[in-house]
This record gives structure tokens, C-alpha cells and sequence, in this order.
């Protein structure tokens, strides 16, 4: 089973329009409503590669009970702790004319350190049936500086591998109590690493760093261009086949669903990076966010390229 942890999830609206304008009243074409947060496009891709899949995080409101209604059926089990504060709602327009996506993000509501505690006994009690965990995004005011190292330090006294994907001080945070995996952006671990992430073997000093520091899987994501990994079995740029794509929203959130049903089967790491490449790339050619054809991944698994890099 893959644990997924999204402490600050939403009601995702997308809006498909056939050309955005400035100043003007937009009829939207279409509107898809998902249970997003970037840990439930995990789930649900994980979900959708055929894994058992538990989600956690907080939920409130009449738009907390409507998000857990819109997971079922989706394979996922909604397991998520309870407040008192509506959860929030965010929409992605996407702009047909130009295959772009402009996105409005509302801030989550505050949780109490009374919800905080509920949710971290919530977790101890989950994990023990976990094979992986994911840890995805943000968290709203309330939620601890050292949340995501706390959950990081519970998985690794159980050996049960992690996989952080966030940004700013809660990717800092996490990555000195070393996660299995981290998938920082090349802005985000130069960010992190203090080095240019320009070129493939400044990419790959970074990832040395972090790999050297205790990180078993530093993945950099490079989005069209693909992925660079670096672990003990050395490193490898992925690369995904050339498409057009018509949703990229999502899709590094997929990668990761991918990532982790490669750990939970434990696969070699070949098969996991071509299994999170594939998914992320069948995942863009889908107008919905987090969701992708079977039939694309499959066809996507034979496109990918996983190449070693020399050190």
C-alpha cells in the first residue's frame, strides 16, 4: 500500500477555454472538478497504475466532504484527519489556443495544533501497512516548521522508503532528515545546493551533494527534457518520447506516483525511472490534471529512454 500525505489539499476546478482574453467575459467550454492537492494527483495516479493507495492530510467543510465524494471510485482510500476549517478550492485555466495553463491557488485554511497532533497519531497508526510513502506540497498556517522531517523521521525507523516533493523551507527542512527521494526542479536545487544547476554535470554535482548527505535518490526533473537520478547504482538521465502535449499541470506530481509504485513493487531503479517517465509523460497528453489513458502509459513505457551518465 502507498501512503500519500497531502496536509493542504483543494477542490481543483479546471476551466477549458478555447483562447483566454484579458477584459472580456470567458465562456468556459468545459469544467472538470478533481480532488487535488499535489499528494492526491499522487494518489491518484498511483491509484490508476494499479497500486492500493491510502490518502491522509486534513479535510473540513462542506468542500471537505464533497472532495472525499469525488474520490470515490477512484481506488484511493480516503483516510484523512478532520477540522473545523473549510478546505480550499483552485482553478487552472487552461487556454486551448496556446496549450498553456494559468492557475489561481487559494491559501489553505489554518489548522489548530490540537488537529496537527490528531493527524500525526493518524499517521503512526497508518504506517505500519505502508510499502511507500509520499509526502507532496504545501501546508496551510497551523501545520509545524518541522512537519515534514517529524513524517520523514517515522518512516525511516521503519524502513519504509519516502519520497518528499515540495518547495521553499519545507523542501530544505525535509531533505536534511534525508527522504528516500526528493524530485526538486533545477531552480530548486540550486536553490537548496547553493551551485548552478545550468548544465548536465553541474545537475549532476548537485545531486552528488545530496546523495553524499544521506538522500538515497536525489531526482532532478527537467519537464519536457525529462529527469536526471543519481543513487547507488549510479546515474541516469531519462528521457521522454517528443509530444504535445495538452495538460502539463500535474505532471511532476505523476512522476512522483510513478517513483513510488516503483518503490512499493521494488523494482530495480531503471524500471522505477522509466515507470515515473512514463506515467508523467501519458499524464500530458490528458486535459485533466493527475489522470492519464492506461493505454498511453503503456505505449509511453516502450518510448522512454533511460541512459547511465558518467560521473
Amino acid at each position: 500500500m502507498i501512503l500519500t500525505v497531502t496536509l493542504n489539499p483543494s477542490i481543483d476546478k479546471l476551466y477549458l477555454v478555447d483562447a483566454l482574453t484579458d477584459d472580456t467575459v470567458m465562456r468556459v467550454r468545459e469544467c472538470r472538478n478533481t480532488p487535488g492537492g499535489k499528494g492526491l494527483n499522487v494518489s491518484r495516479a498511483a491509484a490508476r497504475l494499479g497500486e492500493p493507495v491510502t490518502a491522509m492530510g486534513f479535510l473540513g467543510g462542506f468542500n471537505g466532504q464533497y472532495l472525499e465524494s469525488l474520490l470515490e471510485g477512484s481506488g484511493v482510500t480516503s483516510a484523512f484527519t478532520h477540522t473545523d476549517s473549510e478546505t480550499r478550492s483552485c482553478i487552472n485555466v487552461w487556454d486551448a489556443s496556446r496549450s498553456r495553463s494559468t492557475e489561481f491557488l487559494e491559501p489553505g485554511a489554518p489548522v489548530s495544533p490540537h488537529d496537527w497532533e490528531r493527524f500525526l497519531k493518524d499517521f503512526t497508526d497508518r504506517l505500519p501497512s505502508a510499502d511507500a510513502v509520499t509526502i507532496s506540497g504545501s501546508a496551510p498556517q497551523g501545520v509545524p516548521a518541522d512537519a515534514y522531517p517529524r513524517l520523514i523521521a517515522l518512516c525511516r525507523e521503519r524502513e519504509i522508503p519516502v519520497l518528499l516533493d515540495a518547495s521553499g523551507e519545507r523542501l530544505v527542512s525535509g531533505i536534511r532528515a534525508l527522504p528516500t527521494l526528493v524530485k526538486p526542479n533545477t531552480d530548486e536545487i540550486s536553490a537548496v545546493t547553493g551551485r548552478n544547476a545550468g548544465s548536465f554535470p553541474d545537475i549532476l554535482q548537485a545531486l552528488k551533494e545530496l546523495h553524499g548527505a544521506g538522500v538515497a535518490c536525489p531526482v532532478v526533473s527537467m519537464g519536457a527534457e525529462g529527469a536526471v537520478l543519481l543513487c547507488s547504482d549510479g546515474s541516469f538521465r531519462g528521457t521522454p518520447p517528443v509530444i504535445e502535449p495538452r495538460n502539463t499541470v500535474g505532471c511532476g506530481d505523476v512522476m512522483l506516483a510513478g517513483f513510488a509504485v516503483g518503490y512499493a513493487r521494488r523494482l530495480p531503479v531503471e524500471d522505477r525511472f522509466r515507470t515515473a517517465l512514463a506515467a508523467s509523460a501519458a499524464s500530458a497528453l490528458s486535459p485533466y490534471t493527475g489522470d492519464f489513458d492506461p493505454e498511453d502509459f503503456e505505449r509511453m513505457l516502450s518510448l522512454v529512454r533511460i541512459d547511465p551518465m558518467s560521473a
